[in-house]
């Protein structure tokens, strides 16, 4: 069953200090992060007026949650929807490759999995060094091939190709469109792909919450949970390329490691850290973990979701904080269509402004007292906002698959 909630931010929860979330230590300096939206109250807000804090948010009473290095995170439920808790769940981060759950989510549904397709030049342009599957140009492979080399071992030049495919007349830009009004349409209003590999890019961002919407997207479909089940696979030989055929497993270790493992997906580049996406069934229930920003200090990705997977499986059904709202649900004052507002000159566009106004009337006829209080958080948010040049990670960085 799909839930929903009112968007309605509350001041306690802006006015509230933020619990700090247990770590087994500060986060590692790194390099210098992205420019990302100035924190919109409306957005962080989603799901639930708990949900917008920086801090750690738990139901009352339960057992404290596992010190993990990541710098934001997320547990919910895959089937009610119901949230267990998180750390900052509404926090701009850098996805890496769990950008390629957006993609995913898109594609599915476009692409038939018996399709035969031919791998051209310009899907192969990935970061020298990057996370590959070893296609060749002219080489002809299936599209459940594809999506196999994309969740096994998060092929880039997969994800070019998937993107163009999907993309109709304009290729990878149509197919970056079409992720970017999908995140939208699944109430992940603070996602933005500027690449489909996930490969860094100027204006890429997303939060814990929202993967776990996009995640929870993915494993709807039934194509999706068989290929991120998948423990090993075969690249079939190109004869006319003169290339052979080779296998490969799956870079998720929680397949091997956790009993009840569905999958999921991991992701790293020197900018955004580790990231993690993993899910499992206990009892009949089937959780969804999400962590961004993960340094490696005594666990590494995959393990500090397994372990927040233990300690979500330990908590009553009944324990929530949030909800992961339906697609379509939800209304916020969404990023543009096609440019993120850090993107444009000059920070935010006039097209957010009037979008904000929007909702602000939405929430008048809801509710006078979500008017009051929203309006004002609204207001504050925009009067604040400060104009930001914007400033690229610098190029892609130097991104590889994770193990």
């Amino acid at each position: 069953m799909l839930l929903a909630t009112p968007l309605v931010p509350v001041a306690g929860a802006a006015a509230a200090a933020p619990v700090p979330c247990p770590r087994p230590a500060p986060p590692a300096p790194g390099p210098t992060p992205p420019v990302t939206p100035s924190p919109d109250p409306v957005q962080r807000a989603v799901g639930g007026p708990r949900l917008a804090t920086s801090g750690l948010v738990v139901p009352p009473g339960v057992p404290k949650p596992p010190k993990v290095a990541a710098t934001s995170w997320l547990v919910a439920d895959l089937d009610t929807g119901e949230v267990l808790g998180g750390c900052g769940p509404h926090e701009y981060a850098t996805p890496a490759s769990v950008q390629k759950l957006l993609l995913a989510a898109t594609m599915l549904p476009r692409l038939d999995p018996a399709d035969v397709v031919t791998i051209t030049a310009g899907d192969l342009d990935i970061e020298p060094g990057s996370s590959a599957v070893g296609l060749v140009e002219g080489g002809r492979y299936r599209v459940d091939t594809l999506w196999l080399g994309l969740l096994l071992r998060s092929g880039n030049e997969v994800a070019n190709a998937l993107a163009r495919l999907g993309g109709g007349a304009d290729g990878v830009a149509g197919g970056l469109r079409a992720m970017n009004e999908h995140a939208r349409q699944l109430g992940a209003y603070q996602t933005h792909a500027a690449t489909p590999s996930g490969l860094d890019g100027p204006g890429q961002f997303t939060s814990a919450y929202d993967l776990a919407l996009i995640t929870r997207a993915c494993f709807a479909d039934a194509r999706f949970r068989s290929y991120v089940a998948t423990r090993e696979a075969t690249i079939p030989a190109q004869p006319r390329q003169r290339a052979k055929g080779f296998t490969i497993d799956n870079d998720n270790q929680l397949l091997y490691h956790y009993p009840g493992a569905l999958g999921g997906k991991t992701g790293y580049t020197d900018l955004a850290r580790h990231t993690y996406v993993g899910a499992a069934e206990r009892g009949g229930r089937r959780l969804v973990v999400t962590l961004l920003g993960a340094d490696v200090i005594d666990k590494r990705g995959w393990q500090q979701g397994a372990a927040l997977l233990d300690w979500g499986f330990e908590l009553p059904p009944a324990a929530s904080v949030g909800v992961l709202v339906s697609p379509g649900a939800a209304s916020a004052s969404a990023p543009p269509a096609s440019v993120p507002p850090q993107a444009l000159p000059g920070g935010a566009s006039g097209a957010e402004t009037a979008r904000s106004a929007t909702f602000a009337g939405r929430l008048r006829s809801a509710s006078l007292i979500g008017l009051a209080v929203g309006v004002a958080l609204l207001a504050g948010a925009l009067v604040g906002r400060r104009r930001w040049r914007h400033r690229t990670a610098g190029g892609t960085g130097r991104p590889t698959r994770t193990p």
